[in-house]
């Protein structure tokens, strides 16, 4: 096998930091394949699922972006108790040597083997004469890059932060569902997605955003993140009213939701007419709010 340049870690998010991971690959990769190295479920869902974080992708997006950020190979380790079980030096030999690693780059807060007991400077101790490391500091002008604070951002309702970290905005992905017409009632026909457990999701309230078509046409739109409380509703989904598009039938494809502002929180109306000149007013905002928007990250 070829020589290989390796990129190691969990990558949830592929933010920024993750993104430079790669960048420092693939500047040592002096023609040789640059190989991500990540894990599937996360560590945490199989070790401790009831603090398992909300995933900001599912596998398939990750290994997409991975590929994106300049990875030739992306190898995808089951993460089971039995790997988690594995010595660093068993890890090492399992994971790493198969590879042919010439260099192996990974952030400052990659961890590995049994209690994630080892670091970069431990795998640098254990291949000295096998493989080069570099560990790089997670850091940027405003402060630590980690899926940690993206979720947390998405939290708190604040998509600029987390774009920052993130180096795009945050997109929810999913398959087009039917709901219950109401938008369509209203005036504003939506294209609903359901919200899976286990998924990051920004905070309820509505955004402006970007929704993206299968065509790869990019629409802008009034997204609004919650259960509808003031028809009662129970069941958390993304609903993407495009603008100047209320013919558009989206029912069973995949479609892409940017987030880009937060226009207002969750609000339980009184009435439908208020409903409705609320919703007249979020998408009069929109396209202010994405002209307006920075791109954080650039």
């Amino acid at each position: 096998m070829t020589e290989t340049v390796l990129a190691i870690g969990n990558f949830d998010g592929v933010h920024r930091g993750h993104q430079a991971i790669l960048a420092a690959a693939l500047s040592a990769a002096e023609g040789r394949p640059v190989v991500a190295v990540t894990f599937w479920p996360h560590p945490v869902a199989v070790l401790r699922p009831d603090e398992a974080p909300a995933l900001l992708t599912d596998l398939p997006d990750r290994i997409a972006l991975l590929k994106a950020a300049g990875a030739d190979q992306v190898r995808v380790v089951e993460f089971t108790p039995q790997v988690s079980a594995w010595s660093p030096r068993q890890f090492i030999a399992a994971v790493l040597t198969p590879l042919q690693p010439k260099v192996v780059v990974v952030g400052q807060n990659f961890r590995f083997g049994h209690q994630a007991a080892a670091d970069g400077a431990s795998l640098a101790d254990l291949s000295r004469g096998q493989f080069d490391v570099v560990v790089l500091p997670m850091l940027s002008d405003s402060g630590p890059l980690s899926s940690t604070r993206v979720r947390q951002a998405l939290l708190e309702g604040d998509p600029v932060t987390a774009a920052a970290i993130l180096g795009r905005w945050f997109r929810y992905a999913g398959i087009v569902v039917q709901g219950d017409q109401r938008g369509r009632q209203l005036g504003f026909p939506t294209a609903n997605l359901t919200v899976p457990p286990g998924f990051a999701c920004p905070a309820d309230g509505v955004y402006a955003g970007w929704l993206t078509t299968p065509d790869q046409l990019r629409r802008p739109a009034a997204v609004s993140v919650g259960v509808n409380p003031t028809f009662d509703g129970i069941q958390r989904r993304v609903e993407a009213h495009v603008l100047a598009a209320a013919d558009l039938d989206l029912y069973g494809q995949r479609v892409e939701v940017d987030f880009v502002a937060r226009l207002r929180g969750q609000v339980r109306f009184q009435s439908r007419d208020q409903l409705i000149e609320r919703m007249r007013q979020d998408v009069a905002a929109t396209e202010p709010a994405l002209a307006a928007a920075p791109r954080p990250w650039a």
